[in-house]
């Protein structure tokens, strides 16, 4: 139900809304969330003034990758979850098909729903990712429509959290609810994310940042057929395990890393096809290993490597996810040091070759095996090169844990979060 100004101030301020705020953001964050959506909602009065009934607050999270390194590109399996990181957005509909959205630190952007065409000016632009959100939703057969926004978003962009996917996921849910009475699902909704951000953006990205955005929680993905990716919700509340995760930006250069990030899908690619296949998920392991000493010198040592890593972490990702379903975090941890050790050994992903002098994340896995040798657990996080590492640290280590690692990287260098257990939403 939309509200009006006074109206969605005091349901901000709710009790209703506070044990939902305790709920994705956790109990301890209540106060600091009313605070931040009452100033987004001032803001929003300032520079739309004119819009004083029919508001709504919306929220979409940050996404973390746990499991299955490098395998959604092969039609693989990986695991996946939303963060207590979101973007958060106070709305009112128009009724003349223009939308002007105005981000925290930014320029507005406006998109006219009656021109959905790709604009290649706009590549690389939040405007390309509304208006491909929009294009996305019309070529399903649902309803599309004007409205103003106010955006805060706490996912920081460099972060490794994936910053896009949450505005692309947002801008779906404000279409979803303000014109299609929330009946587009959540796995519908990051698919249009994707093709926003593939089609309009101009980034090639596969499926995994959209999905756990979207679906909320711990979500396991089957990339089988990608088309039609099967997902689950991993039911484990990760608040009770004891353990904070923690992801540390090492401040590495991401610049030029795009034919690191390509070398790998394609190394991996010229394996398969030497079975006759497109990707690794086509090919059988046993038959990879029976084969493997005909394989050496038709591909390279690293292709080989990397596909040794990719049948490994498919199935690993795949064993993280029942671990927790079954409540067996001391058990996923391990899966988690063992998936790190083969990103670094199998796919060295963990530096470039291009700046062998720069090793941040080799660095920051250093120094978490020493601070958490027994107690935790470490691995490169996301495409890898330069950039984040995560790490599962009990709560009572993790004050000096985040100390030693911003002494070695820099103030404000950890990310200590939560994983939220609510997706893409309207919020109020």
């Amino acid at each position: 139900m939309m509200k009006t100004v006074s109206e969605l101030r005091t349901a901000i301020n709710s009790a209703e809304t506070a044990e939902k705020f305790a709920q994705v953001y956790g109990r301890d964050a209540v106060a600091a969330q009313q605070a931040r959506y009452a100033k987004a909602l001032d803001r929003f009065c300032e520079i739309f003034p004119a819009d004083t009934e029919q508001l709504t607050a919306f929220s979409a999270p940050g996404r973390t990758e746990v499991g299955g390194n490098h395998t959604d590109h092969q039609h693989g399996c990986v695991l996946a979850a939303s963060v207590n990181l979101d973007v958060i957005a106070i709305t009112a509909a128009r009724t003349d098909g223009q939308i002007t959205v105005k981000s925290e630190g930014f320029d507005a952007d406006h998109v006219d729903t009656a021109d959905l065409t790709v604009h290649p000016e706009e590549a690389g632009r939040s405007q390309a990712l509304i208006r491909g959100v929009c294009s996305g939703f019309i070529r399903r057969g649902y309803r599309v429509g004007g409205f103003d926004a106010y955006t805060i978003s706490s996912v920081l962009k460099g972060s490794g959290l994936s910053s896009s996917a949450a505005f692309e996921v947002l801008i779906g849910n404000i279409l979803n609810h303000l014109y299609n009475d929330g009946k587009m699902d959540a796995v519908t909704i990051a698919q249009v994310a994707q093709y926003a951000e593939r089609d309009y953006f101009g980034k090639p990205c596969g499926l995994m940042d959209q999905t756990a955005s979207s679906v909320g929680g711990f979500v396991a993905i089957d990339f089988a057929d990608p088309e039609k990716p099967v997902v689950e919700q991993v039911n484990f509340r990760f608040a009770d395990c004891g353990h904070n995760l923690v992801i540390v930006d090492t401040k590495g250069d991401h610049a030029d890393l795009t034919d690191d990030y390509a070398a790998i899908a394609n190394e991996m690619r010229a394996v398969a096809a030497q079975f006759g296949k497109t990707v690794l998920r086509e090919v059988d392991p046993a038959e990879f290993y029976a084969k493997l000493g005909a394989l050496r010198g038709v591909v390279s040592d690293r292709a080989l490597l990397r596909a040794m890593h990719f049948f490994d972490d498919n199935a690993r990702a795949q064993k993280e996810a029942a671990l927790l379903r079954a409540g067996d975090f001391e058990a996923f941890k391990q899966e988690i040091l063992a998936s790190g050790r083969s990103s670094f050994m199998h796919l060295q992903n963990a530096y470039s070759i291009k700046n062998p002098a720069q090793q941040g994340i080799p660095l920051a896995l250093a120094m978490s095996e020493r601070l958490l040798a027994g107690k935790g657990a470490w691995r490169v996080h996301g495409g890898g090169f330069a950039g984040t590492m995560q790490a599962f640290v009990p709560c009572d280590l993790t004050a000096d844990y985040c100390a030693a690692m911003e002494r070695l990287f820099g103030e404000g260098s950890c990310y200590v979060l939560n994983v939220r257990p609510v997706g893409g939403t309207k919020m109020i």
